[in-house]
């Protein structure tokens, strides 16, 4: 993959910007999209950028068929004073990567294919609304082509990215959300796909999801094994804050055991808050002694230290909502209560919310943010 290589059409008909108010999320489109085809003869074919159109494919399509494919989020944020950059979107390129290898697809050079993401933002860069909170979603895409009904490691495929604008996920001010526990259904199981971003993890969830939204709550919350571990919320990683008997907070996610998916605001999270425990940086309003753990958690220790009044709050983590503060789990027919605070955030999630935004947005310098467009 070469970005010297790449050509850009820019379309003739260009679409006007949608108010930033009637954005919503996944409906509409920049004007132009990035494609990059590949066959196993010889690899990789020059990337070009193209007015945003329909891709063609043979009803026989092995995607179709048998889901060969896999995807990427990722956001492209404006500052106050113009300048444009991606949230560590080398750690994107290289969970792409690990996605093509369980599928067999064909790897590719995050680099590369970052230096043509990059081509395409600045192309379409009008496409980043100026207002606060918002941002450009950035979703590529690598998907096998081959026209047989074969089963086998594909032969053809291509990758493209799109883009689409995009309003704060919480427009109205934080509103925590309630979570159905899961117990009919799993998102995952060891030796799975649950760890890579394929699309064949998504279509299932639905049916869990409608269940949830079925009995009052805004997402399902998946459960594994007899035990009940905490796995995931809905498509988001999950972290949660319990208090041992000293009073230390201790911030809790579960570990990376193949059946995680290893998200980058997860990632994010747990930098932030080691950083904090080790004096690299503190931050404001974070407790001055807390405990950082990537370990299980079932749903046992969430009721009991529920009931003894320890559990402080428990929060999902994605690229959509940064952070999703949670109000209650629905489990085993009633529900397990969770402090919010007045805001609708708790004294964990809260400071760690805010820094994370305030690198993403420029207000904060750091290295985690990649320049697309100088100011």
């Amino acid at each position: 993959m070469k970005p010297s290589r790449l050509t850009v059409t820019k379309t003739s008909s260009p679409k006007e910007l949608p108010s930033s108010k009637s954005l919503i999320f996944g409906q509409t489109f920049s004007d132009h999209m990035l494609r990059i085809p590949w066959n196993d003869a010889t690899g990789w074919g020059a990337p070009s950028i193209v007015p945003f159109s329909t891709i063609n494919l043979s009803p026989s399509s092995t995607m179709l068929h048998y889901a060969q494919s896999l995807f990427e989020g990722m956001k492209a944020y404006r500052h106050a004073d113009g300048t444009v950059t991606l949230f560590r979107p080398e750690m994107n390129m290289r969970r792409m990567n690990t996605s093509a290898q369980r599928l067999v697809l064909p790897t590719f050079d995050g680099n590369a294919l970052l230096e043509c993401i990059k081509a395409l933002i600045t192309i379409d860069r009008n496409w980043i609304p100026k207002e606060p909170g918002h941002s450009l979603y950035i979703r590529p895409t690598l998907i096998a082509t081959n026209n047989t009904l074969i089963i086998a490691p594909p032969k053809e495929a291509l990758l493209f990215v799109i883009a689409c604008p995009v309003g704060p996920y919480y427009s109205q001010g934080f509103k925590p959300v309630p979570l159905h526990g899961t117990t009919d259904y799993i998102r995952a199981a060891p030796g799975g796909i649950g760890a890579y971003k394929l699309a064949a993890n998504y279509g299932p969830c639905v049916v869990a999801q409608k269940i949830a939204a079925n009995q009052g709550y805004a997402q399902n919350l998946w459960l594994q094994g007899p035990e009940h571990w905490l796995t995931e919320a809905g498509t988001m990683n999950l972290f949660v804050v319990i208090k041992d008997s000293g009073g230390v907070s201790e911030l809790i996610t579960p570990p990376l055991d193949g059946m995680i998916l290893p998200g980058i605001t997860r990632d994010s999270v747990l930098a932030l808050a080691r950083n904090h425990v080790s004096g690299v940086k503190r931050l404001q309003g974070l407790p001055d002694t807390i405990k950082v753990s990537e370990r299980p958690i079932n749903m046992g220790e969430i009721v009991q230290s529920s009931k003894e009044g320890r559990l402080v709050e428990l929060f999902g983590t994605g690229t959509a909502a940064v952070i999703s503060p949670v109000e209650r789990i629905g489990y085993n027919g009633g529900d397990v209560m969770i402090p919010t605070g007045e805001d609708g955030m708790g004294p964990v999630s809260r400071p760690l919310w805010t820094e994370l935004v305030n690198i993403q947005t420029g207000a904060t310098k750091s290295d985690w943010n990649h320049v697309v467009v100088a100011k």
